[in-house]
């Protein structure tokens, strides 16, 4: 792949996920100028999407096990809505896909990925192993009670929620000059 290719790879990938974004009707925005091109068919697109998803949660993850790592399965199930929340185009594709695939190839790769997810999830919060045929429905629970924390959060307002935060430098440099 040529560095131009590259570039226009990434470029019609963030068209597509702002398109995404913007519909939030879970069909894969395949009218997006350069999709054809760029990947070609249907499923290509959404193992491509599957892996922005995958690769945002897995940093989401990372993030708030650095910053919570008292409570595993919460700061994974916070992740999970920090992933929602950054990629929800994305995310209606996969739900629609997961549950109505076009094709058998499809079906099977949606398969493997929800499996891969849920196994991450179930792993990173500590309730599983790698190798663990248990992994992918502890998984699936995580992900079920994530959905449920992540509706509720973004359907509920809390006074307050909207006033931003000093950072933990700005509130040191505060004590310091007191």
């Amino acid at each position: 792949m040529t560095w131009k290719s590259f570039h226009n790879r990434g470029e019609t990938l963030r068209s597509v996920i702002a398109t995404a974004g913007v519909r939030r009707d879970g069909i894969l925005p395949m009218d997006v100028s350069g999709v054809a091109e760029t990947f070609g068919d249907e499923l290509t697109l959404l193992a491509t999407l599957q892996l922005k998803w995958h690769t945002r949660l897995a940093g989401h993850i990372e993030h708030e096990l650095l910053t919570q790592p008292m409570d595993l399965q919460g700061a994974v199930e916070v992740a999970w809505g920090h992933a929602a929340d950054d990629l929800p185009g994305v995310r209606k594709i996969l739900d629609h896909y997961r549950a109505e695939p076009t094709s058998e190839p499809m079906a099977t790769a949606m398969a493997k990925a929800t499996a891969k997810e849920h196994v991450l999830l179930a792993v990173m919060s500590g309730q599983s192993s790698v190798g663990d045929p248990k992994a992918v429905p502890i998984g699936a629970r995580i992900e079920a009670q994530a959905r449920l924390a992540h509706q509720y959060r973004t359907t509920v307002t809390v006074p307050g929620d909207d006033v931003e935060q000093p950072s933990l430098f700005e509130r040191l440099k505060a004590v310091v000059a007191a």
